[in-house]
């Protein structure tokens, strides 16, 4: 079983940037509301990771499982590398597993780490937790996916208060093939 995931590392840089905020929203002739569009775009791009579950914008995450075999299939995607892996051996001790025993594969909505040939994972303490660093999400989103990020931001850009959401829009389409879970 996973855990919620901690982002150790916040993104620097966003899937969309102030310049294409500012074309799609009208805004290029003034810097009035720079600091608003770029609140604007991280709230947007938080929202698509929570939609669909996977990571627009590359950071570093820890988390947490209760055994090996749950490497299988990782929470998060796409994982770009792994900085470490920590287990609580049968002895009570901290360690950090070797990257020799371990790869790690992603497709881009799916990521796992994999035993290499003639590994094999080691003994944990029960009731332990092994802990995953991790560098995640996409180094360039998807067209859709910043189509969608700039969709959300338009709409809280054009309209600053709380309205119903639609039970189907554009924004859902965009990453209906984004979604996992």
């Amino acid at each position: 079983m996973w855990y919620p995931a901690q982002v150790t590392v916040a993104p620097t840089a966003e899937p969309v940037t102030l310049v294409e905020a500012k074309r799609h929203v009208h805004a290029e002739d003034f810097t009035d509301d720079d600091a608003h569009l770029g609140l604007l775009i991280s709230s947007a791009r938080d929202h698509v990771e929570k939609y669909c579950t996977t990571r627009f914008a590359t950071q570093t995450v820890v988390i947490k499982c209760d055994c090996f075999g749950d490497m299988v299939r990782l929470p998060e995607a796409p994982v770009q590398s792994v900085t470490s892996i920590t287990y609580v051996d049968t002895d009570g001790a901290t360690q950090t597993l070797a990257a020799s025993v371990y790869e790690t594969r992603s497709d881009g909505l799916e990521s796992s780490i994999k035993l290499k040939y003639g590994q094999s994972w080691p003994a944990i303490q029960q009731n332990s937790r092994i802990t995953l660093t991790a560098v995640a999400g996409y180094s360039d989103a998807p067209p859709a996916v910043k189509h969608a990020i700039l969709l959300f931001l338009a709409g809280g850009y054009e309209m600053r208060e709380n309205s119903a959401a639609a039970s189907w829009t554009a924004f859902d389409c965009l990453l209906s093939n984004f979604r996992r879970g």
